[in-house]
């Protein structure tokens, strides 16, 4: 019994030395996959990478660098990416910041879906806040050039644009889940955040009306404009000269006299009477939205009021044929492609409101009168053409500009063709030449 005593007191000590030096000894190898020395990290990158130096002494550094832990991104041997980065550049920012780009957001900065992270960020370090390239709306516009064209030309300008974060004052530069646009909130929730509805002057600018819960775009540009109030600069006569009660009642009610169906008719009358002498008429015109289908009641950017670009407008029901137009520019095969579908001109070979011609085209033959506008398709090939001419594919039908090619584009064929070559366009009814 006494041995087994004196053994079990050795085995408890054994034990309990066996622990200390496990807690107190430092570890045979030092922390971290690559098992650099201790101290290294970025000490040893920097031996060769020495215009890292001058990143470190930027204002805003990232957090990895400013540790050295460049090993957080890159392979210090070897890497199937660029750089030798760990992952590829579009998925390696993402892997940490996951925030970034939510689930469910309700717009997207394209750069941030495609992983272009460095289209905006400098990926070391930066003078300017979240290690940006450039600051404030200078970065965006580096892109979004067109809009800042168009903008430092205005006679009256948002201030949001030229004060405090400028762009990012309204608009989340990655992502947004409520709002559109890249919107921070939605309209009018955002604009009333620095504009107060309930002072008098706002009052009374809008004599009267309650449009304080209205959305706001439906009338101002959010950018700025040539028209005072920062109304759009394609605006209805009504709203420049404050005539509101021309189409709705008196405030504080918002609502209109008439249906637009009518309502715009009073006024034009004769584009009304126009129209519905017509053997077929556009069908928006005739529900009870009618012009509002196609065009803004109060201002808009577009000419005519268009509520956008016309292809865009358009291509709210035509969504197929617009797809299709932009899959025919995109081709490189298609240096023919017709203007308008290079352009997006619907209105070149329709007629937007009504015609007596089918699919609402401007000349009685979309081919020999239509198509003859711009392409002189008596000297296009030596190819039998006319009334005379029957398509052997259906007897009913003669041989047309249509027999060949589809007038609002053909995806990736070649020349607006219905079928990808040539070739195989012509045997469809030379069956014969067939090999």
């Amino acid at each position: 019994m006494k041995s087994l005593g004196v053994n079990i007191k050795y085995a408890t000590l054994f034990t309990i030395c066996m622990v200390f030096s496990l807690v107190v000894v430092k570890p045979a190898f030092p922390e971290g996959k690559f098992k650099l020395r201790p101290g290294a990290k970025g000490r040893v990158c920097l031996k060769c990478h020495e215009n890292f130096k001058k990143i470190l002494s930027r204002r805003y550094v990232h957090p990895l660098i400013k540790r050295g832990e460049c090993t957080g991104c890159h392979v210090p041997h070897t890497s199937s990416n660029k750089n030798l980065l760990t992952l590829r550049s579009t998925k390696l920012c993402q892997s940490c910041h996951k925030e970034v780009l939510p689930e469910k957001a309700r717009s997207t900065h394209g750069s941030v879906v495609e992983g272009n992270c460095n289209k905006c960020h400098d990926p070391h370090g930066s003078n300017n806040k979240g290690i940006l390239l450039k600051s404030g709306s200078e970065l965006c516009f580096a892109c979004h050039q067109d809009l800042n064209d168009s903008v430092g030309n205005l006679r009256f300008k948002h201030k949001s644009l030229e004060q405090g974060k400028g762009c990012l004052n309204c608009h989340n530069p990655h992502a947004s889940v409520k709002s559109d646009n890249l919107l921070r909130s939605e309209v009018p929730t955002l604009c009333k955040k620095c504009h107060e509805t309930n002072k008098l002057t706002f009052k009374t600018t809008h004599m009267n009306y309650p449009v304080a819960s209205s959305d706001c775009t439906a009338c101002h540009n959010p950018h700025g404009s040539n028209k005072r109030g920062m109304i759009f600069d394609v605006a209805h006569a009504d709203i420049v000269s404050k005539r509101c009660t021309t189409c709705h009642q008196k405030a504080p009610s918002l609502e209109t006299k008439q249906p637009p169906s009518q309502l715009c008719r009073e006024c034009h009358k004769t584009m009304a009477n126009q129209t519905f002498t017509k053997n077929r008429v556009h069908w928006p015109l005739v529900d009870s939205e009618s012009c509002l289908h196609c065009h803004g009641p109060h201002a808009t950017k577009e000419q005519k009021l268009l509520k956008g670009p016309q292809l865009q407008v358009c291509g709210e029901c035509h969504a197929d044929t617009v797809e299709l137009q932009e899959a025919s520019k995109k081709n490189p095969d298609n240096e023919t492609l017709c203007q308008p579908v290079k352009t997006g001109n619907c209105t070149t070979c329709h007629s937007p409101h009504a015609g007596d011609n089918v699919l609402l085209v401007n000349e009685a033959s979309i081919s020999f009168d239509l198509c003859a506008r711009c392409h002189q398709w008596e000297t296009h090939s030596t190819h039998p053409i006319g009334e005379k001419v029957r398509d052997i594919r259906d007897k009913n039908l003669s041989v047309t500009c249509l027999s060949c090619h589809l007038a609002c584009g053909t995806g990736n064929n070649p020349s607006m063709l219905t079928f990808s070559s040539t070739y195989e366009l012509c045997i469809q009814c030379h069956v014969e030449r067939r090999r």
